[in-house]
């Protein structure tokens, strides 16, 4: 009889939790998952004329991507800008989040409201920004021609992948501190006085202790950053020019003035594909390392 009441008791449970997690489920399902199958089964599908699309299955726009030698350049091209950029976000980022972790004692979150201050201002804005700062006339240019360094502007700092690269770690990096610091912030300073106690010196102490310690931080960085500069347009088209355009403005033009839908839904999906196998494998890496150094 207990037992009984208890399953009615756990079912009630189960009821209210679903209950309670309903509009959330519901609006995942109507704003990513259902969008996503409508794109999936698009990707299967041929643009005929400008309005109407074939919905006979055919893998033919897959075919396509894999035939034109411009897709894979570009998806390649993505993806090494975004490893760039998480890479030069991390070495930039972590340093700050570990100083406020262990070394600022009052006011810490004052700290990261400071540092993530210039983030509040529209994304649109920064890119413009980063645009004024590399342009032919913007300020390093002046600065250069003033000091009488150059006698004329320097072209190649921005319309390439490096300004890309720049922009969006300036971009991200506000998303990469937080999971950091609340990693570092976390780990028992006790652990550290015992590793010094040990004979062991500040680095081989982060080395062996805080660096495996805050790596559940380091993933949640990586793959805040890495998923969604991957499809970023906005920047590569702002400040990146011909050398620095990405699959993500291929797809845009696919979708807009190519009018080619089922190509653009391909790239798209090939391009999510890529970017699960490469966050599930950097994870999986990860973890590997924090086992083997623990």
């Amino acid at each position: 009889m207990s037992s009984t009441i208890q399953n009615i008791y756990f079912r009630s449970d189960q009821a209210k939790a679903y209950t309670l997690l309903s509009p959330a489920l519901i609006l995942v399902i109507f704003a990513m998952a259902a969008p996503m199958i409508v794109m999936i089964f698009t990707s299967f599908n041929t643009q005929i004329s400008m309005i109407e699309i074939d919905r006979t299955f055919t893998t033919g726009r897959y075919e396509d991507f894999f035939s034109k030698p411009i897709f894979s350049m570009l998806l390649f091209r993505s993806v090494k800008i975004s490893f760039f950029v998480t890479l030069l976000t991390l070495l930039t980022t972590y340093p700050l989040a570990y100083y406020i972790a262990f070394y600022v004692k009052k006011n810490k979150m004052l700290w990261i409201v400071l540092m993530t201050l210039p983030f509040w201002t529209s994304y649109l804005l920064r890119v413009f920004s980063w645009r004024v700062i590399l342009g032919n006339k913007g300020v390093i240019n002046s600065a250069l021609m003033g000091t009488g360094m150059i006698d004329e502007p320097l072209g190649f700092l921005l319309y390439n992948q490096a300004a890309v690269i720049i922009t969006l770690s300036h971009a991200w990096a506000a998303f990469a501190i937080l999971p950091l610091y609340v990693s570092l912030d976390k780990i028992d300073k006790s652990l550290l006085e015992a590793s010094y106690d040990l004979g062991n010196t500040k680095f081989e102490t982060f080395w062996r202790v805080t660096f495996p310690l805050s790596l559940p931080g380091v993933i949640g960085a990586i793959l805040i950053i890495f998923i969604p500069t991957v499809g970023d347009y906005v920047t590569p088209q702002l400040v990146g020019g011909t050398d620095g355009r990405m699959l993500s403005n291929m797809i845009q033009s696919l979708f807009g003035r190519a009018n080619n839908f089922p190509l653009g839904a391909a790239s798209a999906v090939l391009m999510l594909t890529t970017v699960c196998l490469i966050a599930a494998l950097v994870t999986y890496i990860t973890k590997k390392v924090s086992m083997r150094m623990s």
